[in-house]
């Protein structure tokens, strides 16, 4: 891997949790002091490997660079030292004249990404400022990918991102993991942001990418960053790692050499990841409550019985059932949209085509290629009209490519 291809991937995985212990260290109030500091880091890398080669070990590279231009700035800076020393972790070494220490091992880089989550997702700023913030700091989200993701412009994340920040200043925060009064009134904002994070990376569209395996991993190592922590380790975390780990486990399938999507009846399931399906059996059965059914139960139960090729009657009558469960618990379009299909499998083109239509869900692309897909056989006519319609919205080439395969399928006599 060359430096042009290696620093955004480092910048990916290693941006955030540089980002983390230095705003641990030096609280949420000096937020962009860290976030200067960890970008001239890469910065510097990017001037030096460029002249001198790709170091040895690039990530520990970054660390020490970090750790001294950290030093550097305290050094530089004394009124911001005065102010920061006495709050600071390591204050005693700054008063005794000693440099002050980085720790940027991993057990404290968990400890400030966890306590940084829960800082972000705090009730003092609004839900969705909650989630765009941490996917901007702890997730390495561009602007413009959490634009696409709440479906607005970079001017609205922007503002939004920043407003956030000044109330968490405003209201002194102090990074810290919750106590366990706190958890079940934060947690679910959390697992919002992963599950947010996650979704961007299964279905990408700010790159025109249909799939992008570093932000799924991404959600995936956050995820289980609570399943480590004893009191974070519920059945709801349990429950979307499951989720995660059923929904990867059909990655290599999911795309043919040409980048182009394949759609579930076509995969192979000979090139689906046993290992990850057991990962996400295990994690389902860790998630088992008599008193906790969240969202994330529901659409991992779903994910397993996807993880069954065959088209049984028990297959499709349990994801019907769940599609049904979960638009009780939680309505979302997508989410009857799909129960449509599922519909389908259990009474028919016909009772779907009725359902399917009432939903009136004109402005997105989905919508028009599942009509297309019911239509077909019934109305060859109708389902080439969505189809068309279906190609005119969407938005990704893979997805194009797929319309198009149906058009051609439909218009060939």
């Amino acid at each position: 891997m060359n430096g042009n291809q290696l620093i955004p991937n480092l910048f990916r995985t290693e941006y955030q949790k540089i980002v983390s212990v230095l705003c641990y260290l030096f609280g949420i109030e000096h937020i962009e002091i860290a976030e200067d500091i960890v970008s001239d880091t890469f910065l510097a890398a990017t001037e030096s490997w460029s002249l001198h080669g790709i170091p040895d070990n690039p990530t520990a590279w970054l660390y020490t660079v970090a750790k001294n231009k950290t030093k550097n700035y305290l050094k530089r800076n004394s009124l911001f030292e005065q102010k920061l020393s006495a709050e600071l972790k390591y204050s005693a070494s700054l008063e005794t004249g000693s440099e002050i220490e980085i720790d940027l091992s991993p057990k404290n880089i968990t400890d400030s990404q966890l306590g940084m989550i829960f800082t972000v997702c705090n009730p003092v700023i609004a839900a969705e400022a909650q989630i765009a913030l941490a996917l901007n700091l702890l997730c390495g989200f561009g602007i413009q990918e959490i634009a696409d993701a709440f479906l607005t412009n970079k001017e609205v994340v922007y503002k939004r991102i920043n407003r956030a920040k000044e109330k968490l200043k405003e209201a002194k925060i102090k990074i810290e993991t919750p106590g366990l009064a706190e958890i079940n009134t934060r947690l679910e904002m959390v697992l919002t942001t992963i599950y947010l994070l996650f979704s961007e990376g299964y279905y990408s569209t700010s790159k025109n990418i249909t799939l992008r395996k570093d932000l799924c991993a991404e959600a995936m190592r956050l995820t289980y960053l609570l399943i480590e922590n004893t009191n974070t380790n519920t059945p709801a975390v349990n429950a979307l790692m499951a989720l995660m780990c059923f929904h990867t486990s059909r990655f290599d399938a999911r795309m043919n050499e040409e980048g182009e999507a394949i759609l579930y009846q076509d995969q192979d399931p000979a090139r689906w990841n046993q290992e990850l399906i057991a990962k996400g059996r295990y994690f389902l059965h860790q998630a088992s409550s008599l008193e906790v059914l969240t969202k994330y139960h529901l659409e991992a139960g779903i994910a397993y019985w996807h993880t069954f090729k065959e088209d049984s009657t028990e297959k499709w009558e349990g994801i019907l059932q769940l599609y049904n469960n979960l638009l009780i618990l939680q309505y979302s379009p997508i989410a009857a949209l799909n129960r449509t299909y599922a519909l389908s499998k259990v009474k028919g083109k016909q009772a779907a085509i009725i359902e399917a239509e009432k939903l009136g869900l004109t402005s997105n692309h989905f919508y028009y290629s599942l009509l297309g897909n019911l239509y077909t056989d019934i109305d060859n006519k109708q389902a080439l009209q969505h189809f068309e319609k279906a190609l005119e919205l969407a938005a990704s080439a893979s997805d194009k490519a797929m319309i198009a395969k149906n058009i051609a399928r439909l218009s060939t006599p």
